[in-house]
């Protein structure tokens, strides 16, 4: 959602240049951990990862899967405009 807001998404994709180790090394995860969750993703058909692409086929079903609630991001907020990041 963050990525949308700023631009940086096409359709349903994301650019995702992160390594299984990078992101279990930034999230305190193990590789295996990180390997398992994302085949777990994969087969549920709540992502797609190829060439470092990352493809969300339906956004809601994910959060769903995540229990995921957007209100904390506040992206329909007044003033967002404003935010040092929309530069």
């Amino acid at each position: 959602m963050r990525l949308e807001v700023a631009g940086q998404t096409t359709d349903k994709s994301c650019e995702f240049p992160l390594t299984q180790i990078e992101l279990g090394e930034t999230l305190g995860l193990s590789t295996v951990h990180v390997n398992r969750t994302l085949q777990e993703l994969r087969v549920s058909n709540l992502i797609v990862l190829k060439d470092r692409t990352l493809t969300i086929p339906n956004l809601k079903a994910l959060q769903t899967a995540a229990l995921f609630n957007p209100n904390y991001l506040h992206l329909q907020r007044e003033g967002r405009h404003l935010d040092a990041n929309d530069g």
